[in-house]
């Protein structure tokens, strides 16, 4: 099968909608977070609930250092906020659209079963 080239004309016109590398390497960092099943856990359920490291430890049954690495992890790409409590912290996910990336992900998926 013989490959088609695109138009100079086409191409240039591609080009121009194409994403800023600054946009791509920014995008690929936020995808990363959800990257891996133990931060999809917590992702999701900090999309249900505030919480801090000890609560997401029992209810996820995973050791306090391993959430809190994650957790690391997550806030560094901004995927989720912190605020202190005397001497605990609680976790959130940052914003809405994060619940809404983890909605659209398992739609598509129980679409395409």
């Amino acid at each position: 099968m013989g490959n088609i080239l695109l138009s100079i004309e086409k191409q240039n016109d591609l080009f121009e909608f194409m994403p800023a590398n600054e946009t791509t390497e920014k995008l690929a960092n936020f995808f990363s977070a959800f990257s891996d099943s133990t931060r999809i856990k917590i992702i999701s359920a900090l999309c249900l609930n505030e919480m801090c490291v000890t609560d997401i430890s029992k209810l996820l049954n995973i050791n306090q250092t391993t959430v809190s690495h994650q957790l690391k992890f997550l806030k560094q790409y901004g995927a989720v906020t912190s605020r202190r409590d005397g001497k605990v912290i609680f976790y959130n996910i940052s914003c809405n659209d994060i619940n809404e990336v983890m909605l659209n992900g398992v739609n598509y998926l129980l679409d395409n079963a």
